[in-house]
């Protein structure tokens, strides 16, 4: 297939995104601004990192940034490359004349080849939608709490640039019009095909002081195993336009699936403002064994893939839980794949690529131990069979690189480690909950879920400012210890709250039959098998050891790496 040119015509173009602002920055004084994608990169060394309105959209933007530079630079090939850019303040120099070689495909507006979009693309009866089927902060049918009630009737360029980016990446499923030229349409709809691809992940990439780091850091090298590469890996606005509907094929490296066109679309227009949108289904993407092209995700595999398809391994992306902080899945992050293997059994998980490619930074030297990143999370949970956004996952875990080190894993290990002693703890202090409520003859459920989610706020910080000391300790087994006796006294505090606050049913107490026994359950029991739980779980305070020192879980401790080897509540100790 011929690469089109980017200088094809001599045509002005109408909103060039090169040169005109639409890219929202957080600068390093704390003020907002918007900025042209030559800007961006010019700038990318004062400028803390992208804000847009919703923080998928600054996922969709980091992505498209990075398709840019990675063809701007055609690298880097290699780690001994990357290393020459990371020391070259004027790193991005390149990126002007590209972007000025391929400006007009750049062009929001153009009447052959408007950015991310299809030219002429209608449906049969010439529809042109509302910009709520492309603004994710609108809720589609659901106008309430919405700054943009009841609908959204124009959008500047700038804005609506951002949003055809968002639309690519995470746009909801659902049945969708059909367009004239789409071989998918029945009676004029074309039938669920699955969220944009980035809704589909878990999304993750390291962050760092500045734009410039943040890019650089994300910018994985060509030779790269644990990563697909070929020669025809080419950005979007260098492969023909989009025609309308979609074809089956694979990404060819990560330019062009960083700029996967997921869905079709055309912007209308009037004077100086986007007033509607036609929008159908693009190129899908089966999220199956993409490990090796993805980098932005954790993977887990699926059993249920395995034995419908008939082979081993499957691996899917691993997707953000919304109730549940970035901290407490730390494993996720920096467990290493030979770590959680079983022998010769495939991983179970694997960490995101692009943490994989940290690590390398960090154990061939060219990033010290000790230089911190934000592991920052980003993603989408769809509710209604995918039809809409229901809840944005937006985290962040500042950590030094040593916890990706491929050699050195005790402060990895200490780390996940101190992250399943928060569990213990909280799940003791649930159990605690769970006892005074029936102490009290009441249901324990609802009164084990607050408790639980007081025990993890409370512990949040203090795990989040451990972590990111953790690699100038002298011992790091010292400091788990340490952190273990910090969130004994926490716990302990939160638990002493709960008996206090029990009330008098529950210190009268009642009779309860467990594990076929009958006994007396009062407040008083109830806090002295918490005691012995936390005692279990963290060791005793004034103690000179602990479980920090232990290769398994303490006899009588359950393994929080197994759900089905922990008994709780009053079982536990019975």
């Amino acid at each position: 297939m011929p690469e089109p040119s980017g200088d094809s015509t001599a045509q002005v173009p109408l909103f060039d995104l090169t040169t005109q602002p639409w890219i929202g920055v957080l600068r390093g004084d704390g003020s907002q601004e918007e900025l042209s994608l030559r800007e961006v990169f010019a700038r990318a060394g004062e400028v803390r990192r992208l804000a847009g309105e919703v923080p998928t959209q600054e996922f969709a933007l980091v992505r498209l940034l990075l398709a840019i530079a990675h063809d701007a630079l055609d690298g880097p090939q290699s780690i001994e490359d990357w290393g020459e850019l990371w020391v070259d303040d004027d790193c991005f120099a390149p990126v002007g004349a590209y972007l000025d070689t391929h400006r007009l495909r750049f062009d929001l507006l153009h009447p052959v080849t408007p950015f991310f979009q299809t030219a002429a693309l209608r449906t049969a009866k010439d529809e042109v939608f509302p910009l709520n089927r492309i603004v994710a902060d609108v809720p589609n049918g659901e106008p309430f709490f919405s700054a943009r009630m009841p609908t959204v009737e124009r959008l500047t360029f700038a804005e609506a640039a951002r949003w055809v980016v968002h639309a690519h990446a995470y746009d909801t499923s659902g049945i969708k019009s059909g367009v004239v030229g789409d071989d998918r349409v029945r009676a004029g709809k074309v039938y669920p095909l699955g969220t944009g691809w980035a809704g589909a992940l878990g999304g993750v990439f390291a962050e760092g002081d500045t734009l410039r780091e943040t890019l650089l850091l994300n910018l994985v090298a060509a030779d790269t195993d644990a990563l697909e590469f070929t020669g025809q890996d080419r950005p979007a606005w260098r492969r023909e336009p989009s025609p309308a509907g979609g074809g089956e094929r694979t990404p060819a490296g990560l330019r062009d699936l960083y700029t996967w066109q997921t869905r079709r679309l055309r912007l209308r227009h009037r004077d100086s403002a986007v007033t509607g949108v036609v929008l159908g289904y693009g190129d899908p993407l089966t999220a199956r064994n993409l490990h090796r092209h993805e980098p932005m995700t954790a993977w887990r595999r699926s059993q249920a893939q395995e034995k419908k398809l008939g082979q081993s391994p499957v691996y899917l992306p691993r997707e953000h839980d919304p109730a549940r902080a970035a901290w407490r899945g730390i494993a996720s992050l920096v467990a290493d794949r030979s770590e959680t293997a079983q022998g010769a059994q495939a991983a179970p998980y694997l960490r995101p690529g692009i943490l994989e490619w940290i690590a390398r930074l960090v154990t061939e030297g060219e990033l010290p131990r000790d230089f911190l990143i934000r592991a920052r999370v980003i993603g989408a949970a769809y509710g209604t069979q995918q039809s809409v956004i229901d809840e944005i996952v937006d985290d962040q875990l500042a950590m030094p690189v040593v916890l990706l080190h491929r050699q050195d894993r005790t402060c990895a290990r200490q780390a996940i480690g101190a992250a399943e002693d928060a569990d213990l703890a909280v799940r003791a202090l649930g159990d605690l909950a769970t006892d005074l409520a029936r102490a009290a003859g009441s249901e324990g459920e609802g009164a084990r879920s607050v408790a639980r989610e007081r025990g993890f706020t409370a512990l949040e910080n203090p795990y989040r400012t451990w972590i990111a000391a953790l690699a100038d300790a002298d011992d790091p087994f010292d400091q788990r210890r340490a952190w273990q006796r910090h969130v004994y006294g926490i716990v302990d505090r939160l638990g002493n709250r709960l008996v206090a606050d029990a009330g008098d049913a529950a210190w009268q107490g009642r009779t309860i039959t467990a594990k076929n026994k009958t006994l007396w359950l009062n407040a008083g029991l109830a806090d002295k098998w918490f005691r012995t739980r936390l005692t279990q779980a963290l060791g005793h305070p004034f103690d000179a050891g602990g479980p920090a020192t232990a290769a398994a879980p303490l006899p009588g401790r359950p393994d929080p790496r197994d759900p089905d080897s922990a008994a709780t509540g009053t079982e536990a100790l019975l």
